[in-house]
């Protein structure tokens, strides 16, 4: 199972409290996850990746295992630690402001 941590305004849309499990089929990849994600929960298409491009959403960054993970290659294979469920994949959202 991965284990996926949305911020508040994610979980709100999605109707979760806390983090969220699920089951990827396949690598576990950024992609992969996030498709999975968006699968189980559609309110999420579009809130979290563009839905023409698929790229991240400005004010959203990817974290797991204490590393930014918003600028990998949504292909890469996510830590190990991750994929084993030990350490959840952390969507952050960003604060902009001055």
């Amino acid at each position: 199972m991965i284990r996926i941590v949305l911020p508040a305004h994610l979980r709100t849309l999605a109707r979760v409290n806390n983090e969220v499990t699920l089951e990827v089929a396949g690598e576990i990849t950024q992609r992969s996850v996030l498709n999975a994600l968006e699968e189980q929960y559609p309110t999420l298409r579009g809130t979290i990746r563009d839905h023409v491009t698929g790229q991240r959403r400005a004010f959203l960054r990817f974290f797991a295992c204490n590393e930014d993970l918003s600028h990998e290659s949504p292909d890469a294979l996510l830590p190990e630690a991750v994929q084993s469920g030990k350490e959840p994949y952390i969507v952050l959202a960003a604060i902009a402001g001055g």
